[in-house]
Parts: C-alpha cells; structure tokens; sequence
C-alpha cells in the first residue's frame, strides 16, 4: 500500500484588480497586514481583456500580482479565499470610492509545475478544495515556460504576466532548497 505523502509548500500569490491606483497601495497593506510580508509585486498593468468587471469595479480597471513570502500548505487556500473575501468588503467600506467593488482579490499558489487559482464558482474543470472554494489549474510550467489551457482566462495568457510568476516560481525554488 502507498502511504500518503504531505504536500510541498507552494508560494502565495494574490491577484488585485483595481478602479485606480489610489486603491492599490492600502490593497496591498491590507493584504501584508493579513497575510504576511510579500516579497515579489508585479508592474501595474491595465485590466482590458473584458468588461466583465466593469459594473463593479469601473471602466479604468489595473492589475496587480502580490507574492507573499511566507511559503504555505496548499491546502490553506480555500481559507485564503476567504480570507481575501473579507478584505474585500472591508476595502469597498473604507476606500471611499463610487464603485461597489472597487479591488478584487484573487489569491493562487504557484508549485514548480503550475498556478492555481481559487474561486467562489464551480465550473466543468474546477476542483471543489471545501469550505465552499474551488480551484482550478490556470497555468502549466512545461519545458522551461508557462503554458496556457484552454479556458485559462486571457489576461493570464500575456507574457508581462508570464514574466512575474517565472520571478515568483524561482523564489519558490529558492526558498524550497534552503528550507530542505
């Protein structure tokens, strides 16, 4: 019989959507203040592949990456979740802005071979992880690059993106070996 195996830890990630860049900065103290210090933040770059956030968050939407730099049990993301869901609604109280979301946040975990994010919506290729979460694979590392599938979505398809969690892949890396 094969005995079960504890789980690598993997590196948190957490994705921002944002109405402006007045929104960014207490998101990302928020985020540390929760879930510890980061050590890796992606450029800001606009949010244009869809309009599907523009109701809630508005026309002029950024995205940010925030890498955290504590590793963590990949089974602590459907907590994770949760937790980013409540600095959400937090956030839309104190920033002040018109919009009634106006950062949204989408943590994942980065292995050595893929990103996974977590979401409150289950769908054909999501994964029920509990406590009301799901997950899905967004993105494969095969043959030394990130590799789309077919229903990741299309901002995660640009190389700026690629770039930042190949920086967040290689601190992984980095911290795996020192902590072996």
């Amino acid at each position: 019989m094969w005995e079960p195996k504890d789980p690598k830890p993997v590196k948190l990630i957490v994705g921002i959507l944002a109405a402006d860049r007045r929104c960014l900065r207490p998101t990302v103290d928020a985020l540390t203040a929760a879930l510890g210090p980061s050590d890796l933040q992606s450029d800001i770059w606009p949010f244009d592949q869809t309009d599907y956030y523009r109701d809630q968050t508005g026309p002029h939407i950024l995205r940010q990456f925030v890498s955290l730099e504590r590793l963590i049990d990949p089974g602590e993301l459907a907590h994770i979740k949760h937790r980013t869901n409540g600095l959400e609604q937090e956030l839309a109280e104190t920033l002040g802005r018109d919009q009634p979301r106006p950062v949204n946040l989408d943590p994942g975990v980065i292995e050595p071979s893929k990103l996974i994010l977590a979401t409150t919506k289950n769908y054909s290729h999501r994964i029920y992880i509990g406590d009301k979460m799901y997950a899905e694979v967004t993105l494969v590392f095969d043959k030394g690059s990130w590799c789309p599938l077919p229903y990741t979505y299309p901002d995660y398809r640009q190389q700026c993106y690629f770039q930042f969690f190949e920086k967040v892949r290689v601190r992984l890396l980095e911290q795996s070996r020192s902590q072996s």
